[in-house]
């Protein structure tokens, strides 16, 4: 009798152990950018980095994107580990519905906590070796290329207005996927884009052409309105010194509904894989702790807790 006893709690425990095993395996679903983007590529860092730092208990599947405004419409009708990234300051639109957020306010944007800052979208103004071109007013008369409809583009036109430049460059009619070859070849004097640093048509520019790109003053940061950064020197090819221009932060949010033993898991292999990850994308050497002011709402209890543990300043709202 003693023997099927044991016979029969050893099948007992072996009938538990595979749903035990399953439950212990994390799913998070990580919404990110168009596939072209360097976002994109960023979230399939994160996914392989959350995979090997947490020993395959978390697993990331990275989802395309149109956008950040789609990724925070996505929380209306999305359930359980959803993460997605965006800047913080859409959060604030979308709880009083606002701009592009106009008529579709919702009660599930109070529920969006933020878990860690990603690479932020940085401003870089870049001009040709041959233009000679050291400052903003030094691009009076010269030949522009802006490129269309991203948030460069706009950013770079507000840019202009703001710095009395309107109506005195020229804009290239030339996609901005053909910005090196363009300014190589003295078909246009510069170019705007925005993305992470080091930016790869930034790299090869600089590398091919050059290309310097342009600091701003502390004035002209002011006038934007945007959050100030530094690109350290040596970041691109004849870069002597730090170039100071505007970004726009990037942060990855997710819910309430995500448990906070999730929401700290994550957070805590997200700073512990980021130098792994830096050795393979230099742009994460960018993020920092210090970028956690650029959250303008609340941090996740279990991100928090993370932070906490590592002394980490969080502003009240947090």
């Amino acid at each position: 009798m003693k023997f099927k006893l044991i016979a029969k709690l050893l099948l007992a425990t072996m009938a538990v152990l595979p749903a035990t095993q399953a439950m212990s395996e994390t799913r998070v679903t990580y919404k990110s950018a168009k596939s072209t983007s360097s976002y994109y590529q960023m979230a399939v860092q994160i996914a392989e980095g959350m995979k090997a730092g947490s020993n395959g208990d978390i697993t990331v599947t990275v989802e395309e994107s149109q956008g950040s405004v789609q990724n925070v419409m996505e929380v209306i009708g999305r359930k359980g580990n959803y993460v997605f990234t965006t800047p913080p300051v859409l959060i604030k639109l979308a709880r009083g519905g606002k701009a592009m957020f106009k008529d579709k306010a919702n009660s599930r944007f109070d529920e969006i906590r933020a878990l860690f800052p990603i690479p932020s979208l940085t401003m870089h103004f870049v001009m040709s070796e041959k233009s000679g071109v050291t400052d903003f007013n030094g691009m009076e008369g010269k030949t522009i290329l802006l490129g269309k409809g991203s948030f460069g583009a706009r950013e770079g036109a507000k840019y202009l207005k703001l710095f009395g430049l309107e109506g005195k460059v020229t804009l290239a009619e030339v996609e901005l996927s053909n910005a090196v070859p363009a300014l190589k070849n003295g078909q246009i004097d510069g170019f705007v884009t925005a993305g992470s640093y080091p930016a790869p048509n930034v790299i090869e520019a600089a590398a091919s052409a050059g290309a310097r790109v342009l600091s701003l003053s502390d004035e002209q940061i002011k006038l934007s309105k945007r959050t100030r950064l530094e690109i350290p020197a040596g970041t691109y090819a004849g870069q002597s010194s730090a170039i100071t221009t505007t970004s726009l932060p990037v942060v990855a949010f997710a819910t309430t509904d995500m448990d906070d033993a999730t929401a700290y898991a994550l957070t805590k292999t997200f700073w512990e894989s980021k130098a792994s990850m830096s050795s393979g994308a230099k742009w994460w050497s960018g993020v920092s702790l210090d970028m956690l002011d650029n959250i303008l709402t609340e941090i996740h209890p279990g991100a928090a807790k993370y932070y906490q543990e590592v002394g980490a300043k969080l502003a009240s709202h947090h």
